[in-house]
């Protein structure tokens, strides 16, 4: 029993013991868990510190930006003040001085107007005057000097009237010349185009005279098979290795002119042969037509057209006019056209058609009665061409109404290209006659003592005689004359019409 008291006792030491080590090692970690949470705490107080500073640092930059891009626009909108200040003062400073011209102006005005006041009543005083010494003198009535006076006067206003149109008339003149040829200069200027002359018919070299008697043929066969299919006439002369080929129809001209060139270089000619080769020859123009008015429309800027307008165009390219070659001339006058249209606020691309399409109709003026102006619009009416493109083609030679700007800017550019310097050429004879025609169109007026045409039938000058013309009179004459000469004549460009009236007085000492 002893040993087992014994045991007992030792087993409730041992769980004495047990429980309070469990105790005091529950004590320690409970301690060190407190040391840890406080670590925490500790560190967890400073990192909140340290954000609390960063974020009063970052308020305060931010804080401190705002203030300057305050500041800053501040300071840009006080010098916005400033200039609109200054501003204001300058038109205050300006007004006054307007105000101040004004009143200078008015004063000038009233000292003006009592100038003129004191003019009418001298005026009053001197007709009052006049009409007791008409009374006095001439024994004349009232209602007699009257009229007298009255006839007077109306020759002398007669005279300051002319004086004051023609004054009018040349300050209008040089005004309009010196924006129409700021105008004018500035498209030529933008403009850079080729111009090719050909002669209207075709000459060929042979390379020896036994090849004329094989063009002619036996019996004149060849040649009359030739003539007969192309629709040409050919002439063979004395003149020694060369034959001309002529017709009305420049198509024909050129087709027969490339067949009679290659018959020539092959040098088999017989009728079989003579109709192959003018087929050949009428697919290589027809070819030559379709490229040139491609080209055309290209360097024109002209968007697509109908394929029977495209026919046309290429046609006028064996077309010439005085030597000057018609499609290059469409083109030009179409370039021109729209850089005129660009100067003056028209619109470009109905004056650059316009221009382009406005001689369309001489492709077949030669198959087709009537002007070309008029078959040309008339075409392109069949084509769907747009009205207002159909009247600058209708109108450029004035047989139509000119319904746009654009009209008037394509006749203007039309006589630009026809009248340069060596756009065209003209025979002798058209020369002579259109200058007797000029001087003979000034001598079937009234007053007329002398006419004669200057400047190769750019101008002519009329001698008037000064007892029945005077200068009213002058002025009316010259534009009768232009508008008679612009009705019943056709010429390149423009013709000036200058009328000279000299008085002469003579008197003899005795």
């Amino acid at each position: 029993m002893h040993w087992l008291v014994s045991g007992v006792i030792a087993l409730i030491i041992g769980l004495l013991a047990g429980g309070v080590a469990g105790y005091l090692f529950r004590q320690q970690r409970f301690q060190t868990e407190l040391g840890n949470l406080e670590a925490m705490r500790r560190r967890l107080l400073e990192e909140a510190e340290k954000q609390a500073r960063d974020i009063v640092l970052n308020a305060k930059d931010e804080a401190l930006k705002t203030r300057t891009e305050v500041e800053t626009e501040l300071d840009v909108r006080t010098q916005q003040l400033r200039r609109e200040e200054d501003r204001l003062q300058k038109r205050r400073e300006q007004l006054d001085t307007r105000q101040e011209r004004v009143d200078r102006r008015e004063q000038q005005l009233n000292k003006r107007q009592s100038s003129l006041d004191r003019r009418a009543n001298e005026l009053q005083e001197i007709e009052a005057q006049r009409r007791e010494e008409l009374q006095k003198v001439a024994n004349l009535t009232e209602e007699q000097a009257r009229e007298l006076l009255l006839e007077r006067v109306a020759e002398e206003t007669r005279q300051d009237m002319a004086r004051v149109i023609r004054e009018e008339e040349l300050r209008a003149r040089d005004e309009a010349d010196t924006r129409a040829r700021d105008i004018i200069t500035t498209a030529i200027q933008r403009l850079a185009s080729e111009q090719v002359a050909e002669l209207t018919t075709k000459s060929l070299e042979i390379p020896n005279d036994d090849l004329k008697g094989r063009i002619i043929g036996r019996g004149g066969r060849n040649i009359r098979v030739f003539e007969q299919k192309a629709g040409v006439d050919v002439i063979v002369d004395d003149t020694p290795e060369l034959i001309t080929i002529s017709s009305f129809n420049p198509i024909r001209r050129e087709v027969a002119a490339r067949a009679m060139h290659y018959l020539v270089a092959d040098g088999r000619i017989h009728p079989a042969r003579i109709e192959k080769v003018l087929d050949k020859a009428e697919k290589e123009v027809e070819q030559v037509m379709r490229e040139k008015a491609e080209q055309a429309v290209y360097d024109a800027e002209v968007p697509s057209l109908h394929t029977e307008i495209m026919k046309l165009l290429g046609r006028l390219y064996f077309r010439t006019s005085y030597g000057q070659n018609q499609l290059g001339h469409a083109v030009e006058v179409a370039k021109l056209s729209s850089l005129l249209a660009a100067e003056v606020g028209g619109n470009p691309d109905v004056a650059r058609l316009g221009g382009l399409l406005h001689d369309i109709g001489k492709a077949v003026d030669f198959e087709v009665e009537g002007t070309h102006a008029t078959i040309g619009a008339e075409l392109a009416r069949r084509y769907g061409v747009p009205k207002t493109v159909i009247n600058c083609i209708e109108s450029h030679h004035h047989e139509a109404e000119q319904q746009s700007l654009e009209s008037v800017l394509v006749e203007a550019a039309d006589a630009i290209s026809s009248s340069r310097p060596g756009a065209r050429r003209e025979s002798l004879e058209h020369y002579i006659k259109r200058i007797r025609g000029l001087e003979e169109i000034a001598r079937s007026f009234n007053g007329v003592e002398e006419s004669y045409a200057i400047q190769a039938g750019r101008e002519i000058r009329i001698i008037v005689r000064p007892g029945e013309v005077d200068d009213l009179e002058s002025l009316r004459l010259s534009r009768e004359v232009a508008r008679k000469i612009e009705e019943t004549m056709e010429y390149p460009g423009q013709i000036k019409v200058t009328v000279i009236r000299e008085t002469r007085s003579v008197e003899y000492a005795k």
